[in-house]
């Protein structure tokens, strides 16, 4: 049984990062030199089902393959991808694994976000400068310390409020597909299971579609900012020849 459980947790993992990477391709939002996709979001609801570990696990693969394959920023792209990916989606999923409700969901987002914002804006300081001096564009941390207001808190602001409203959009959907497929249990990814009566089932129903239909309305706001504020664009990646 636990050997059945690792093989099932391993194929998830290994659908999850075919699903990020998917996104990275398909998905892409940029604004100067910065950049972002739907990965994390659907990391994320992965590690809510599987744990915070599988969840680091399908990071570090996907931004390597990412990496590999279609990244036009090197290392300087892969630290950035991978310290953003392991703080939304760790914390993410950890906070939920200790209250696994909505509430603890909605405390996780929160705390997610919050937290990538913060140490984003620190890895701007002390990393951009070097790079961008790298490629022959002198830029001290002062001059980094300048675009927070105007480019980079907004910006990194956007990504975590629209991955957060994406994993709310799709969670529900996402999880009826496992269940479907055998890849998790009743109970496994949610509260213990118990007995629900029609009116209980109604109501969770209904809670559930507002959830979404909040989640929807906050991801198209968050949209809507980051084209007409912020002047991003959506591009499709280059893949390899």
């Amino acid at each position: 049984m636990q050997n059945s459980t690792h093989i099932r947790k391993m194929i998830a993992v290994g659908v999850f990062v075919a699903l990020s990477y998917i996104c990275c391709v398909l998905f892409h939002f940029k604004v100067a030199f910065l950049s972002f996709e739907l990965k994390d979001a659907v990391m994320t609801i992965g590690a809510m089902f599987f744990g915070p570990l599988a969840g680091f696990v399908t990071v570090l693969i996907t931004c390597l393959i990412e990496f590999i394959t279609i990244s036009s920023t090197g290392v300087y792209g892969l630290v950035m991808n991978l310290l953003a990916s392991f703080t939304f989606v760790c914390i993410g999923s950890l906070v939920y694994k200790l209250k696994r409700s909505m509430t603890g969901a909605l405390i996780g987002m929160v705390l997610a976000s919050v937290s990538m914002v913060l140490v984003m804006l620190a890895a701007n300081l002390l990393i951009t400068p070097m790079y961008m001096t790298a490629l022959g564009n002198a830029m001290s941390t002062a001059d980094v310390a300048a675009m927070i207001p105007t480019l980079l808190f907004p910006f990194n602001l956007t990504k975590a409020i629209f991955n957060s409203a994406v994993v709310f959009l799709l969670y529900k959907p996402v999880s009826h597909a496992l269940k479907a497929s055998g890849f998790v249990k009743n109970g496994m990814a949610g509260a213990a299971v118990v007995e629900l009566t029609a009116e209980d089932k109604r109501t969770r129903k209904k809670k559930s579609i507002l959830v979404m239909v909040v989640a929807l309305v906050v991801a198209v706001l968050t949209l809507v900012y980051f084209f007409m504020v912020l002047n991003g664009s959506f591009v499709l990646a280059d893949l390899p020849a």
